[in-house]
Parts: structure tokens; C-alpha cells; sequence
């Protein structure tokens, strides 16, 4: 046993099992193989189960008063818009058309000019006529009805040219797109993972193991969301978040596991001994930062929102099979590798030998601890000013315009824009008394209101009603407002409106309702996350102050991203280094939740690596300063080989075509490559060692209780 070492590891739990595996690991091995190829059967049945939507509240109140237009007056609003043209009058076959539309089950109610004699729906030269129909069910069975019925209407009106948008469109065609961007991130992602790895190790077997892994992950991950799908709705995102997040979780740990077991070969260990050893270091560390990732991920949970929830059902398990793949079949590919792991390296005739970069880690490390004021605190004033745009952030909800110009719902929007102007202006769908028409049609930003007794501007009736729009005492009116549906005014029309008493439906009230909804449950997530960051760092080092520590540090290491996120997705600046997308002035919502969760669980990670070694050499040295350098020269080149590996893995999102995978994408990999290069670097430093011993600290019954169920290499 090497004298340094505080305890021998291969005699703990995870040291056993390494050795068990060592042991039997051909037999590892081949279950594993038919574990992967099992699941990668199933796996093939997720996408097309798979749900659009999910962004907005089920039981808010927007989506109750849509249940009750339904149900009441077969109205609200459309989730399916078709125009209709012919290089002729439309009149015959748009009659017939509507007929057709309103024959089948799956439509609950279809508004055109032939059944309302509405001539905003019919184009001037009437060659063009516009369908508002409303699909029944949920959103995953509006999304498979829209596949079936456009193809049928289309077969049955030859003479017309129909396109299509609409919610149920928009979500079928993102899952088509999606499915698409997953192939191209694969075959882009997988070589540029290949080429890091050769870099990082310079022999081709020692960088084919982590990919093997990697690629175990996917096929599990796939398994995961089919069996998923059995007993929840699943978001279509979730195929391509999830494997982008396992694939990079696998290949990071395992990074971690193969850079330990060469360093314990380098120690004069015989192979089983090193297994055994970086099974048991590296292999808790491992556990421990899956553990951490999934917790901060599980926040999610706590948003009523099937988006955001189906991230979390998905990614949890991810991260878990990423790190037992990692612990139980690594260790039986290195014994199969054994120290041919390092042979034949690729690199040496171009660059010479491996120089050893641990001293330069600690050089830098040192260098900060010499000044740690001088060195963090301009780090720190950069992270505040890259969060400045975040000051400006405007919120929104996912629509047309997350699809690129050229797609079919896209296009069809932008062409009832221009069409059907009137049509086409924002509204608000309420549930009110008869009389309450006039009054709202005279409030700031409402251009008219249509309900059962006339059409009002200002307060004067300017056209008849629809006598069907009232039923008793309740009435549905539509207030057609002059601003955007994501516009701060609209949003407080809606507030101002129900605060008459009033229920309010459409895309606006759905805003509201999700912000509400988000902000309510924030606190709660938040909370999560921290007290649970707290217990589990604690329990990891037995400290009271490196929790703290890690909150703050992992915070700022988001700051950038999300400063980030609304300069180049909000405002639109530097399109050129993302591809071209629709530029809203707004952010989505729920997608900045899911970023900061798992933006702050992969900042977890590389902090518990650290943290690993930091405490390794504590127990031996009890010299503060030391273990910090040594911490950074052991970590530095590993953490910053595995942020560069999960960045790439999390940048091929951005090739997407849709724009909040470009969202997510991006910001996560500014996220990671922020917190391993300046906090990690610098900032963990000059905190721990302005903290002194201090770092290290706790009262002394919480030094009993780690003593009890603190987490320990025996």
C-alpha cells in the first residue's frame, strides 16, 4: 500500500466490487453486450410515442376555461389552422371542405367563413379561406390526429392547396425535426468525442473506452424513455436532452475512472490492484456526483409542468446508469485492456512524449492562493457583467417561430400574418356576463370585442354579435388586442380582466399562467437544491462552510450563460455562431428552468471532483493550502478535458434547427466551460484559501454525525 494513502481502498465496498468484477469480467462483459442490444431494441420504440407541448399548467386556469369554451360553445381557441387556396374562387370547395372538417370525430369544433359568415376568414380576392378548427383530446392526441387528417382532407380537396399550423402542427413537425437533429448530432457528436479523447489520452484504446461506455449509455437511455412512456407522458425533447446529457455524463466519469487507474499503475500497482483502487476512489467520487447531478435535476419535479417533469422522470435514471456503467463494466474493459491501454500512442511522433501537466495546475494554484483577493475578485466582476443582459430578459411560451423559416408551420403562420391580418391579431378568449362586451372593448390596448350581442370598439356596438356566443348568464367573448401575445401589456390586460371576475383563455393567459405557476414553485425547487447540496456535501467532506462555498461558486458559474442566453437568443446578436433562427425578443420560459438545473448539477460534478482530491490529501497532509494546490494539479487537466468533451457533446445541440435546443445547448456548454475554467481555477482557490482552515470546519456534533454516516474511502 503506497504510504500516502490515508486507508488501503481495495479493501472497502467499491474496492470489493472492482475486484469482483475483475474477476468475472468476461462474464461483465457479455451481459452488458446483451443488456445494450436489448435496449437498444426497445429503445427504438420511444420516439414515436413520445408527447409535444407540456409547457404550459394542466390545471391553470387558461387551460380550464379552454375545456369550458369547448364544451359549451365549441369554441376558444384553434389548435389547428389550415389555409385553403385555388387559383380560383374557393367558394365550392371550401363549403365542402368545411363540411368534411366538421364531420370527423377528432375535431370538436371548425370556424371558417361558411359556417360563421366571418369575412376576416375569407381572403379579398377570395382565393384563399381560412379553417380554425380545435382537435379533441390532450395534446399528444391532437398531435396524432393532425398526422392522420391533414393527409385525408388534402386526398379528398384535389383542387385545393392546403397548409397547415397550428399548436398540433407545430409540436408534430418539431417531433419530425427533432428526430432528425438526434441523427445529425450523433454522426457529428460521436467524431468530435473521438478526436478529444485521442487528444486527452494519445492512445487510441485508453480513448475507445470511455466512447464505449458512452455509446452504452445511449442505448440504455433510449430503453429508459420506452419503458418511460408506458406510464407518463414524455416530452419529444426529452430523446434528444437526455442522450446528449448520458453520452457526456458516461464519457465524463469514465474519464475520471481511467485517469485514476493509470495514475494507481504509475504507483506500482499490479492491474487488479489499480481496478480495485480507482473503482473505489474514483468510483465513489463517481457515485457521489450522480447522486449530486440527479438531486439538482429532481427540482424539477416540483413544476406542474409535463415538459419540465418528463425531463427530470428521463434524465434521472440517465445520470444514474451513466455512473453504474462507469463503476461495474469500466472496470471489466480495463482488465480486458489491462496496460495495453497505454500503448501505440498516436501522438508521440508529432509532439514527442506526455509531459505531465499537474504542475502547472499547481502553479496556478498557488499563484492564486499567494493573491487570492487579486485574482478572484476580477473574476468575479466578469461573471456580474456577462449576467447583465439577463436584467432584460422577457418571457414567452414556444410557438411557430421555434421552427425554422422554412418549415410548413412556420411559413403558414407568416402567410396568415399577411392574408388574413384580422384573423390573425392576438385575442384573449373569456368566459363573462353578455354585458361585460362593451365595457372591455373600452380598456387600454383592446382594438374590439366580439361577443353574442355585437361587435364593440370603444364601447359602441359597430356589427352584429353571434347570438350562439351566450348561454344564460355566461357569454364567450373574444378581445382582440394590439399588442404581441407576449407583451408585458397584454399580460396585464389578463390580470386586469380577471380581476373583474372574468375567466380568461388563449395564448397571453396561458403566459401568465406558466409564469405564475414557475414563480409560485420556484421557491420550493430552489430550496431543494440547496438543502439537499448542503446535506450531501456535508456528508462528503464534513464540512459546513464547503456546502456554502459550492452554492455560491456553482451560482456563479451560471451567471454567463444566462447573460448569454438573452444576448444571443432574446436581442439576437452573434446568430452567425449558432445558425440562423427566428429572433422573438422573448426567452422560453420553462427551458430556462430546465438550463439552470442542469447547468447547476453539472457544476456539482467537476466541484465534487475537485473536492475529492482537495479532501484525499487533507487527511494525509492536514495542510490546507497544500491540499488545495494538490488538489488542482491531480483534477485540473481531467476537469478541463471533461468540460471540453461535455461542451462539444452539449454545442451539437446548437446545430439544431430548433431554436430551444440551440437554447439549451448553448447555455450549458457556456455554463460548463465557465465553471472548469474560471471557477474551478480560480475562484475555489482564492475561497479556500481565504477560508483557511476555516474550510474544514464543523460544530462538533456535526463532526459526530459525519463520523457516523459521513462518506469514507473504508
Amino acid at each position: 500500500m503506497d504510504p500516502t494513502d490515508p486507508v488501503d481502498p481495495t479493501r472497502g465496498l467499491l474496492g470489493r466490487l472492482g475486484a469482483a468484477v475483475v474477476r468475472r469480467f468476461r462474464t461483465v462483459l457479455v451481459l452488458a453486450g446483451l443488456l445494450c442490444v436489448l435496449a437498444a431494441a426497445l429503445g427504438g420504440t420511444a420516439l414515436d410515442s413520445l408527447a409535444g407541448g407540456g409547457y404550459t399548467p394542466a390545471d391553470s386556469e387558461s387551460t380550464r376555461t379552454q375545456h369550458r369554451l369547448g364544451a359549451e360553445f365549441r369554441g376558444g381557441s384553434p389548435n389547428l389552422i389550415l389555409v385553403a387556396s385555388a387559383d380560383r374562387d374557393v367558394a365550392a370547395a371550401g363549403m365542402d371542405l368545411q363540411r368534411r372538417i366538421a364531420g370527423s370525430d377528432r375535431v370538436s369544433w371548425v370556424n371558417s367563413y361558411w359556417s360563421t359568415q366571418d369575412p376576416s376568414l375569407l381572403s379579398g380576392d377570395r382565393t384563399a379561406a381560412l379553417f380554425l378548427i380545435r382537435l379533441t383530446g390532450e395534446e399528444d392526441q391532437a398531435l396524432r390526429s393532425v398526422r392522420e387528417l391533414v393527409p385525408q382532407w388534402r386526398r379528398a380537396a384535389p383542387e385545393l392547396s392546403i397548409a397547415v399550423t397550428g399548436e398540433a402542427q407545430i409540436n408534430a413537425e418539431v417531433n419530425d425535426q427533432s428526430e432528425r437533429d438526434l441523427v445529425s448530432a450523433e454522426l457529428l457528436g460521436a467524431p468530435i468525442v473521438a478526436l478529444l479523447l485521442l487528444l486527452i489520452f494519445r492512445t487510441p484504446l485508453a480513448a475507445l473506452l470511455p466512447l464505449a461506455i458512452g455509446a452504452a449509455s445511449v442505448a440504455l437511455t433510449t430503453a429508459v424513455l420506452a419503458l418511460l412512456v408506458q406510464v407518463t407522458e414524455v416530452s419529444l425533447f426529452a430523446l434528444n436532452v437526455t442522450t446528449a446529457l448520458g453520452f457526456g455524463l458516461a464519457v465524463d466519469y469514465s474519464l475520471f475512472v481511467v485517469t485514476r487507474f493509470r495514475e494507481e499503475l504509475d504507483r506500482g500497482r499490479s492491474v487488479d490492484d489499480a481496478i480495485a483502487a480507482s473503482t473505489a476512489l474514483a468510483g465513489r467520487t463517481v457515485l457521489f456526483s450522480a447522486l449530486t447531478v440527479a438531486v439538482s435535476i429532481a427540482a424539477l419535479l416540483v413544476f406542474p409542468l409535463y415538459y419540465l417533469r418528463s425531463m427530470a422522470y428521463a434524465a434521472i435514471p440517465v445520470v444514474l446508469v451513466a455512473a453504474a456503467a462507469s463503476v461495474l463494466v469500466l472496470p471489466a474493459l480495463l482488465r480486458l485492456a489491462g496496460r495495453n491501454l497505454n500503448r501505440w500512442d498516436v501522438l508521440s511522433r508529432f509532439v514527442g512524449p506526455p509531459r505531465s501537466s499537474s504542475e502547472g495546475w499547481r502553479r496556478l494554484a498557488n499563484g492564486v492562493m499567494r493573491r487570492p483577493l487579486l485574482a478572484g475578485l476580477p473574476v468575479i466582476v466578469l461573471l456580474v457583467l456577462l449576467a447583465t443582459p439577463f436584467l432584460n430578459v422577457q418571457f414567452g411560451l414556444t410557438d411557430h417561430r421555434v421552427m425554422p423559416a422554412d418549415a410548413q408551420a412556420h411559413r403558414t403562420a407568416t402567410l396568415v400574418e399577411r392574408q388574413f391580418p384580422a384573423a390573425s391579431k392576438t385575442s384573449l378568449e373569456v368566459l363573462a356576463p353578455p354585458a361585460a362586451a362593451a365595457g372591455l372593448s373600452t380598456r387600454d390596448g383592446v382594438e374590439s370585442v366580439v361577443g353574442p350581442t355585437g361587435v364593440y370598439r370603444d364601447g359602441t356596438a359597430v356589427a352584429p354579435g353571434q347570438p350562439t356566443r351566450a348561454d344564460g348568464d355566461t357569454a364567450w367573448l373574444t378581445v382582440v388586442v394590439s399588442h404581441a401575445p407576449d407583451d408585458a401589456r397584454a399580460q396585464q390586460l389578463v390580470t386586469d380582466i380577471r380581476g373583474t371576475g372574468a375567466s380568461v383563455a388563449g395564448a397571453t393567459a396561458m403566459l401568465v399562467d406558466t409564469k405564475e405557476s414557475i414563480v409560485e414553485r420556484l421557491p420550493w425547487a430552489l430550496g431543494l437544491i440547496v438543502a439537499t447540496t448542503l446535506v450531501l456535501l456535508f456528508l462528503f467532506t464534513g464540512s459546513v462552510l464547503i456546502p456554502v462555498k459550492a452554492i455560491v461558486m456553482n451560482t456563479l458559474s451560471l451567471t454567463a450563460s444566462f447573460g448569454a442566453a438573452v444576448y444571443i437568443f432574446q436581442e439576437g446578436h452573434l446568430r452567425w455562431l449558432v445558425g440562423d433562427f427566428t429572433v422573438t425578443g422573448a426567452l422560453e420560459i420553462t427551458t430556462l428552468v430546465l438550463m439552470f438545473c442542469v447547468a447547476f448539477g453539472l457544476s456539482m460534478d467537476y466541484e465534487v471532483f475537485l473536492l475529492s482530491r482537495i479532501r484525499e490529501r487533507y487527511r494525509t497532509s492536514g495542510d490546507n493550502a497544500d491540499a488545495v494546490a494538490t488538489g488542482l494539479a491531480k483534477t485540473g487537466r481531467l476537469i478541463s478535458a471533461a468540460a471540453a468533451v461535455v461542451a462539444a457533446v452539449l454545442l451539437v445541440l446548437a446545430t439544431s434547427s430548433l431554436s430551444l435546443l440551440k437554447l439549451l445547448g448553448v447555455g450549458l456548454a457556456i455554463a460548463v466551460v465557465v465553471d472548469a475554467v474560471l471557477v474551478r481555477g480560480v475562484l475555489v482557490p482564492a475561497f479556500m484559501r481565504l477560508l483557511g482552515a476555516a474550510n474544514w470546519w464543523a460544530p462538533g456534533w456535526l463532526r459526530a454525525v459525519h463520523r457516523k454516516i459521513g462518506l469514507r474511502e473504508d
